[in-house]
């Protein structure tokens, strides 16, 4: 039996769980499982990367930059990123890669076409692991962005309505809004959304969260993060099976 599971804090809701169990099921493979390994600090990690039959783990809030001094190797790609979502174990070596990236461009691109909007500035909200791989995927598309988040210059008490009409681009990374807290809302200048913008929402759970909500009553475009989710799976899944 090979063991593939999910490495994080409060990761009962999981996304993870639910889609590969589904997918084994479809593809009819029964000698594969994949579990949550829900850890309340980092220290439990290399328990986990040494269980036997373990072929791969992907990680999540908040460890996917805690776990790479755990690891014998990361990819360049997830080196430049500095964070890392998905782990293989062969020959019990470990080596760490960055599907998020992978997963958001082929979600944006399939709602939002850059030709289209070649002026277009990005504000990206929060700084944690997402937020780190989406960066790279901006600088990739030569997009301009700029952080918003408790630790950046800009930070939400002086995020302006100026600021937010020139950035029509605005992908949300924090997990303010996620399930059970879906009253929690980022303090945002929502006035200031037009129907010029796009919003992506990295969160999942709920389907729509008050944030994209109130986004939507501006008239914005506005998605959810189940495509990134989806498409970082598929990669992680590649990487695990196709070596």
């Amino acid at each position: 039996m090979k063991k593939f599971g999910l490495i994080g804090r409060n990761i009962g809701y999981s996304f993870s769980r639910k889609y590969f169990a589904e997918k084994f099921k479809n593809l009819s493979i029964t000698d594969c499982s994949y579990e949550n390994f829900d850890i309340e600090n980092i220290a439990s990690v290399p328990d986990i990367l040494t269980l036997p039959q373990l072929i791969g783990v992907n990680v999540t809030i908040p460890y996917k930059q805690e776990i790479i001094p755990y690891l014998d190797e990361i990819s360049e790609e997830a080196q430049t990123i500095g964070a890392v979502n998905t782990v293989t174990i062969q020959n019990g070596k470990t080596k760490g890669y960055n599907t998020d990236a992978f997963g958001f461009r082929q979600a944006l691109e399939h709602h939002w076409n850059p030709c289209i909007h070649q002026n277009a500035k990005a504000l990206i909200l929060g700084d944690g692991g997402a937020a780190k791989a989406i960066h790279f995927v901006f600088n990739k598309m030569n997009i301009p962005w700029t952080t918003v988040s408790r630790k950046s210059e800009i930070h939400f008490e002086n995020l302006s309505h100026h600021m937010v009409s020139e950035h029509l681009l605005i992908i949300q990374c924090t997990p303010v809004g996620t399930f059970p807290n879906v009253e929690e809302v980022l303090p945002f200048p929502f006035e200031a959304i037009t129907e010029q913008h796009f919003i992506m929402d990295l969160i999942y759970n709920p389907s729509e969260t008050l944030f994209m909500k109130k986004c939507k009553e501006k008239g914005a475009a506005v998605i959810n993060g189940e495509e990134m989710l989806i498409g970082q799976a598929e990669k992680a899944w590649e990487i695990w099976t196709v070596r």
